[in-house]
């Protein structure tokens, strides 16, 4: 997925929330003719869906920062060797309850791990030491 990130910049739009919620069977029919980017009809319709809900979620909490807070309590949280936590599990389930798909507590772990919520490198990690040593 990494490698395709380009690809699905470009083929969503950068992705401008405003004009993913408004895709409709033209676009969806582009997005599944497009090499670069992952194919599967369901978790197209499923990115379209999410958004119209993303941005539902951000009105009602004024950013999505401030509906991980709900959950997160603006904690960072370190753990090893995980791939799921009860955080991750609350806001997946609540994700699903408010209609979004492919939206699993592994994934959103992932994600918390990408935004910094959860840090999962331990002090002799290679990669941690090479971005201290400045390599």
């Amino acid at each position: 997925i990494l490698n395709k990130r380009d690809a699905f910049r470009e083929a969503y739009d950068n992705f401008d929330i405003e004009k993913i919620c408004k895709y409709d069977d033209k676009k969806i029919a582009k997005l599944l003719n497009n090499n670069g980017i992952i194919r599967n009809r369901r978790k197209i319709t499923a990115s379209i869906n999410n958004s119209i809900i993303l941005k539902q979620i951000i009105g009602e909490y004024g950013s999505f920062y401030s509906y991980l807070n709900v959950f997160t309590k603006n904690q960072i949280y370190h753990e090893i060797n995980k791939t799921t936590n009860t955080i991750s599990d609350a806001i997946s389930e609540d994700l699903k309850k408010r209609g979004m798909t492919f939206v699993g507590s592994t994934i959103i772990y992932s994600f918390l791990q990408a935004i910094g919520v959860i840090y999962s490198h331990d002090k002799n990690c290679d990669l941690c030491i090479d971005v201290i040593m400045g390599r």
